[in-house]
């Protein structure tokens, strides 16, 4: 079998550390959507897992990206009309509804953006494929992305293979997200690694404000 080598591009390669200037940490429909009654209801562990694990662990990337001079941008699952007629055709036959204002598209409180911080709304699965995110990225001189979030096997997926597609180095905090089962989580990491580089959020923590690793 042909082994392949990775090729290095511009000096990168997908161990290259991040620079906080030009890094931008991408925090996914971390809303209230995703921890209402009838989520915890049906799934309990993944709530669980939110809660008590994914929550902290964005709190802390926020707080080094804060620290260290990175951008924090938020994306939601929401409607430009209360009646979701701007919705895509997926998030129509699907029955997604995440009303404009209403309190589940509202980012959790827990990591909740700060008054300069950007926070753009999509009615799809990819951020990049219907908010202005890549305009934004590339306008204020972004070339590094962490992606964190829910769900790792829908929008955090294509988050992390559109922004590969388009040029970004792009990074995944798997401590960091999760999705409804832990086999369809480590599922999900496995078959979009090959497009980002996967890390802890202690490594990143560590990475972004320059101290030892934990």
């Amino acid at each position: 079998m042909k082994r392949i080598v990775p090729v290095v591009a511009d000096g990168l390669t997908r161990t290259s550390k991040l620079e906080p200037a030009r890094t931008a940490l991408l925090v996914v429909d971390v809303q209230n959507s995703e921890i209402a009654d009838d989520v915890r209801a049906e799934h309990p562990d993944y709530h669980r897992q939110v809660t008590d694990t994914v929550l902290p662990n964005i709190a802390r990337l926020i707080a080094a990206c804060r620290a260290s001079g990175a951008e924090v941008i938020y994306t939601t699952i929401e409607s430009l009309t209360k009646d979701g007629r701007d919705r895509s055709l997926d998030h129509k036959l699907s029955g997604i509804l995440v009303k404009k204002g209403s309190w589940e598209a509202k980012v959790i409180d827990a990591v909740a953006p700060g008054d300069d911080d950007i926070v753009l709304p999509k009615t799809s699965s990819g951020v990049f494929n219907s908010t202005t995110l890549d305009y934004v990225l590339r306008n204020i001189g972004i070339d590094g992305v962490i992606v964190v979030g829910m769900l790792t096997d829908q929008c955090v997926d294509m988050a992390v293979r559109d922004g590969a597609d388009r040029g970004y180095f792009m990074v995944c905090a798997s401590d960091a997200c999760a999705t409804h089962t832990q086999a369809r989580h480590d599922h999900a990491l496995s078959a979009f690694g090959g497009y980002c580089r996967l890390s802890t959020t202690d490594a990143l923590v560590a990475e972004l404000t320059g101290a030892s690793p934990v």
